[in-house]
């Protein structure tokens, strides 16, 4: 199976989420990534559940760390020696990209810079995920999920008016970085294939994150204005909105043009009285008496189950609507199941595991999610010998050195 990466080479350079996540994407599509980790704990994330206080997965592996590395291969390197940077120069030689997210002028003060590396390689795209930015003055200050998810606004579009800002759980930030980070490499790559050029990109937090809310901030830069914060008890039109059911399960309704749907979805829920009502005679006025109304579907929608909803309104009409799931329900989800978003995958010594699969579908180069994580170090020895000839003698005088 042909991938549209076969064939480039990446140097990961980064730790924790950010940057992993946009590597990972990359060897999804078929690049050999080259994962160069600290010499003797390497990247942090392998041992942030302890750090959280949380368990492993399972096989002393953690599931922070084999979310963000599948397929990559691991080089354990002492960076602070003039040897280690030697053999980074090497690689970046021969490589494609070389894709980092310290915090800014660690790379320089280390000889890992573009300006570096670019001597070695002249076609070398260098990619950073940064916290805010390569420009500005507070482009040197570090950054985390957390912090990209305060500067970007994301934290005050949840909730309602007046509550305190809401911090959104699983690295969302961070998720965001990788995939732009990801992005801009692609785009990259199709520039030095047209143009032959090498080049520099960044992805950051704040950028990533503003991207993800382009409604939200183009609203403010058009209008002035930003949306208002609100809840499902205030939603203007209640057909766009999620009723909870009988059985406690949600459903959710996404009819943006109600008026079309308004008379079958009342005779659906067993209302019809409610199409000859003045106060939701059309969306405008609906929209005005929207708390009333909504508190009249909660109780329609409370006496069947979320299944005997789905099959009514499948039944009763051209509706548009979906069920609300939880994280736990999504490998279960036949949807889920039938595009592969989640994939089954045999892990030597752990045995079956369930993976993250492709979001994006390409029909004749479709890439590969199934993968795992290395072991700190695991390919040092091969790529120093197979990718860099560096002899065993080689081998044992950086080993002594406590170089690797």
């Amino acid at each position: 199976m042909r991938s549209p990466l076969t064939g480039i080479r990446i140097i990961d350079w980064t730790i924790w989420q950010q940057g992993p996540v946009a590597t990972q994407m990359l060897a999804d599509l078929g690049a050999e990534v080259i994962k160069i980790e600290e010499r003797e704990r390497g990247d942090p994330g392998r041992g942030i559940m302890a750090v959280a206080g949380g368990s492993t997965n399972r096989g002393g592996r953690n599931f922070y760390f084999e979310a963000n590395n599948k397929h990559k291969l691991s080089v354990a390197l002492d960076l602070k020696r003039p040897e280690a940077r030697e053999i980074v120069y090497k690689l970046a030689a021969k490589s494609d990209v070389f894709v980092q997210n310290f915090r800014k002028g660690v790379p320089k003060r280390l000889g890992l810079d573009y300006q570096t590396l670019k001597e070695h390689n002249p076609r070398l795209i260098y990619a950073s995920a940064s916290g805010y930015g390569p420009n500005g003055p507070d482009s040197g200050e570090p950054s985390f999920d957390y912090l990209g998810q305060a500067r970007s606004g994301v934290m005050n579009t949840l909730g309602v008016d007046g509550s305190t800002p809401t911090y959104i759980f699983g690295g969302i930030a961070d998720q965001m970085g990788g995939v732009m980070l990801a992005y801009g490499v692609l785009a990259a790559l199709l520039a030095r294939e047209r143009y032959g050029v090498g080049q520099e990109v960044d992805a950051s937090h704040l950028g990533s994150m503003m991207a993800l809310q382009g409604l939200n901030v183009v609203a403010r830069t058009f209008t002035g204005k930003e949306f208002n914060r609100n809840t499902r008890l205030n939603a203007f039109n209640p057909l766009w909105n999620h009723y909870q059911c009988a059985d406690g399960k949600w459903l959710c309704l996404g009819m943006l043009q109600p008026d079309r749907y308004w008379k079958d979805f009342c005779k659906t829920i067993g209302r019809t009285d409610l199409t000859d009502d003045p106060k939701y005679a059309d969306m405008r006025t609906r929209g005005h008496n929207a708390p009333e109304l909504i508190a009249v579907l909660d109780q329609a929608f409370a006496t069947k189950t979320r299944q005997e909803w789905m099959k009514a309104l499948k039944e009763g009409g051209d509706f548009i609507y979906t069920v609300v799931n939880r994280v736990a329900d999504l490998p279960d989800d036949p949807q889920v199941q039938a595009n592969e978003y989640i994939v089954h995958h045999e892990v030597p010594g752990l045995g079956q595991m369930q993976l993250l699969g492709m979001p994006v579908k390409l029909s004749e180069t479709p890439g590969d999610p199934r993968g795992h994580a290395p072991e700190l170090g695991e390919q040092t020895e091969t790529i120093l010998t197979e990718l860099l000839g560096h002899t065993w003698d080689d081998i044992a005088r950086l080993r002594d050195l406590n170089v690797i």
